[in-house]
């Protein structure tokens, strides 16, 4: 089955950035849209962004729009999420997950592959 790892994450000040890559290990990931995802201890699991299987159509939660980046090369089998201008509360495990679809599903329960994580600290 397709496995999905997670690496860049680490302790930033804010204001800062950090570019957060997910790389297959399994299958090659031109077949799967690919989300990003957070969550911070206690609270629910929040959809961050997602990329289309081609990387031409991709979306953001509006709270994050023009701070974060998401793009992929699939030559390099590896989707990247690009954070500026960190605030604290950006702090949480963020992982990512592929979905075999053209699209980005609508639900968390539509990827069906995951990474485990990596974290992401944002502090002064």
């Amino acid at each position: 089955q397709l496995q999905l790892v997670e690496s860049g994450g680490g302790l930033v000040q804010p204001g800062g950035s950090l570019r957060l890559s997910c790389t297959a290990s399994g299958f090659t990931l031109d077949s799967y849209a690919i989300g990003w995802f957070r969550q911070a201890p206690g609270k629910e699991r929040e959809g961050v962004s997602c990329i289309n299987r081609s990387g031409g159509r991709s979306n953001y939660a509006d709270s994050l729009k023009g701070r974060f980046t998401i793009d992929r090369d699939n030559d390099k089998n590896t989707v990247y999420l690009q954070m500026h201008s960190l605030k604290p509360e950006d702090t949480a495990v963020y992982y990512c997950a592929a979905a075999l679809a053209w699209g980005c599903p609508t639900t968390h329960a539509d990827f069906a592959s995951w990474g485990q994580g990596t974290q992401v600290t944002v502090s002064s």
